[in-house]
């Protein structure tokens, strides 16, 4: 175990590995340009994410529908907690143009909470999917979905029009979880990721964070559980603070531990691993469809 992780960083300078390039290139130039000029939604530039330039050069974007206000307040999450606004219908049109206006050849999906709705949201979210899919029939897609409150008719909304991709996000450790996400249960995060493999998605997805406070073995532990509920894709990076009411960073994990942790994420056969300081949840995303 890193001694580095034992001590909670206070208003620590970031390391090396942390900081990056900004985004160039004629695609990021001209991705932007359209989003600015028809005011497009995307996860992307709302979230400041910093493969913004990676992942638009390689044709992938991360949309948000539902809002931009959760139900839940998740101790590590920059989305603003509250009453949410009413439900878009046309949402679904909407994103699905957006996805055309960009030439966005794979288009992931994420949300806000919803549990005020009856159906959690999860009736847009199949709107959403095939609206994409009659726009843009060439676009893959990957739907990085809540929990739903592990309700299985809601999740079969989502089994119905079978994305390439499902993923669902454990964020932190069976022990960190109640701090972390405050609203939700990591039992219940893996009781949905096993249900929607039982039920036929070809490839499920999760991602957990680092520098929290997890201990290594419990990191490895995470790892396996995710494995014992068949889950091909694991994402695994680090947490940034995303203002003082956050929680604050514990520690930061260096590239090389980042290595150690993929190396036995595959050895535990998942399909896929992408871990890294600067790894986000639909990092490489196009990759993971293969």
């Amino acid at each position: 175990m890193m001694e580095v992780q034992e001590k909670t960083v206070l208003h620590k300078k970031k390391p090396e590995w942390i900081r990056v390039k900004l985004p160039t290139g004629k695609k990021y130039t001209e991705l932007r340009g359209l989003v600015e000029n028809y005011k497009l939604n995307t996860i992307c530039t709302s979230g400041s994410c910093p493969n913004m330039g990676e992942c638009w050069a390689e044709g992938t974007a991360t949309f948000m529908i539902l809002g931009n206000i959760c139900t839940r307040s998740c101790a590590f999450c920059g989305v603003q907690t509250g009453r949410p606004t009413a439900v878009d219908w046309a949402e679904p049109e909407k994103v699905a143009n957006s996805i055309k206006i960009m030439k966005i050849k794979h288009a992931v999906i994420t949300s806000v909470d919803r549990d005020d709705l009856k159906d959690m949201g999860s009736i847009i979210w199949a709107e959403t999917v095939n609206a994409i899919r009659r726009i843009n029939p060439n676009t893959t897609l990957e739907t990085l979905i809540p929990d739903f409150q592990g309700n299985t008719r809601n999740l079969d909304r989502i089994v119905e029009v079978a994305p390439e991709v499902v993923s669902h996000n454990v964020e932190t450790v069976s022990r960190l979880t109640r701090k972390v996400r405050v609203q939700a249960k990591y039992k219940t995060s893996l009781d949905v990721l096993r249900y929607l493999k039982d039920q036929g998605i070809n490839r499920t997805k999760s991602g957990i964070m680092l520098g929290l406070g997890e201990r290594e073995e419990e990191v490895l532990e995470t790892l396996n559980d995710l494995r014992e509920a068949k889950v091909d894709v694991v994402t695994i990076g680090q947490y940034l603070q995303p203002s003082k009411k956050h929680l604050p960073v514990h520690s930061f994990v260096t590239p090389d531990q980042f290595k150690t942790y993929e190396t036995c994420a595959l050895n535990l056969g998942f399909r896929h691993v992408e871990s890294g300081p600067l790894v986000r949840s639909s990092y490489k995303a196009h990759k993971h469809i293969a």
